[in-house]
């Protein structure tokens, strides 16, 4: 194998000894796969939102490019007499030919473009009229209310950034721009493979020892918050041959690939070898020292990811929000973002394990005397326990407890966040 990944013999399992933290994880594997960047497609100014931008969005002009009102009022020279003669009301056009004379005044509407020679404006309630006069308030300056030419956006301003993802502020700028057809990144295409024999479809009826599968829609909505499109792969194969032939199929297909469940131990570890089959670099991370989530895999066939999450329905989503979520950023193009996070005070103690990383589910309670968070019993095979959840406390390995009344962050899911109470 090469670019740094584990070869592993038949049979074989991951080794405590060689699991690595998550952060350095990730950063081993960023560092390993080149992930493509993906293509750009343009689409129309309506359908932007939620995309990512694939190229900087610079400004072909000033705006605005005339100076203009920012309230209703009368357009002034400032420098003058302390009383104007009201001469008419200047349109918005910007077109139009009439020009404030000396000693004049004309209405303007908030937005309005300001007539030669007017360099500030007296709001309405500010003006004293006096029939067809007004007088202007004592210190009044060349500027007040007025917005002047360029002042908003400057020619040639970078003011979006390739990476960025598109919401309402930059639809915003998109507009004013006159931007109707907005260059984004494709959205990657990943294939999701449910491997086992006892998960069943959701519309169907499970009998004796199968469920429903709930990881394989969950997992897919962790990949669309990131900007990815899930496509589900049809079955579940178990054995290492069959997942095999399931994952090159979807690689053929998809930009990269997400297999749930098949990375337990010993001979049921079969995810990992199953991958290192297909090409290099193959397993590039094989184990973390992590909890939910220590049978993660990370690897690449061709320069497209293949990850593997473990097949319990907590472990799979919080591995997939808090661990590999940088992966599938990068794959979408998309910058990264800092994490928002709740500020809160631990209710009781939250527990970790010396020299392991610790993901804890955490309940968020407002009180008259602040907010509260309390973590929630971590069981891994809970398909409801996220779900209980506002978001997750991180223990580093450094940090093996956090207790009752001091600070702890919890950062909500990118998916989805609840109302507090």
């Amino acid at each position: 194998m090469t670019g740094g990944s584990i070869a592993l013999p038949p049979g074989a399992t991951f080794r405590e000894e060689t699991l690595r933290e998550p952060g350095e994880a990730i950063a081993a594997y960023l560092r390993c796969v080149e992930i493509a960047p993906p293509g750009l497609q343009f689409v129309a100014l309506g359908a932007a939102a939620g995309r990512v931008l694939a190229q900087a969005i610079v400004s072909p002009r000033a705006h605005p490019a005339r100076a203009r009102a920012t309230v209703d009022g009368f357009a002034i020279r400032a420098a003058g007499p302390g009383v104007r003669r009201v001469a008419g009301e200047w349109g918005a056009d910007p077109l139009s030919r009439c020009s404030l004379g000396a000693g004049e005044a004309l209405r303007v509407a908030t937005r309005g473009v300001l007539p030669a020679g007017a360099d500030a404006v007296v709001a309405l309630e500010d003006a004293e009229p006096s029939g067809d006069e007004i007088r202007v308030p004592p210190g009044l300056r060349a500027g007040d209310g007025v917005t002047a030419a360029g002042a908003d956006i400057a020619w040639g301003e970078t003011l979006l950034e390739a990476g960025r993802r598109i919401g309402a502020a930059e639809l915003a700028v998109l507009a004013t721009l006159g931007t109707i057809d907005v260059p984004v990144c494709r959205r990657p295409l990943v294939a999701v493979i449910s491997t086992g024999d006892e998960p069943v479809d959701c519309a169907d009826s499970p009998h004796g020892a199968r469920v429903r599968d709930p990881k394989r829609d969950a997992v897919g909505a962790i990949l669309a918050s990131l900007g990815c499109r899930p496509v589900h792969v049809a079955g579940g194969p178990r054995d290492e041959a069959s997942l095999g032939q399931a994952i090159r199929g979807a690689l053929a297909a998809a930009d990269a690939v997400v297999v749930i469940g098949g990375t337990s131990v010993g001979e049921r570890d079969v995810t990992a070898r199953a991958i290192d089959a297909l090409g290099a670099p193959g397993v590039v991370v094989h184990g973390l020292r992590v909890k939910p989530g220590k049978p993660t895999v990370l690897g690449a066939v061709a320069g497209k990811p293949v990850i593997g999450l473990p097949g319990n329905p907590a472990s799979a989503l919080m591995i997939a929000e808090a661990v590999v979520a940088p992966v599938f950023t990068r794959l979408a193009g998309a910058a990264p973002c800092p994490q928002a996070l709740y500020e809160a005070v631990a209710a009781c103690d939250f527990i970790g394990r010396d020299g392991w990383t610790w993901f804890v589910p955490a309940r968020l309670e407002v009180t008259p005397a602040g907010l509260f968070a309390s973590p929630l019993p971590l069981r891994s095979a809970h398909a409801s326990l996220l779900a209980r959840a506002h978001g997750y406390v991180i223990l580093p390995e450094t940090r093996a407890r956090v207790s009752a009344g001091r600070p702890v962050s919890v950062r909500p899911f990118a998916s989805g966040m609840r109302a507090l109470a």
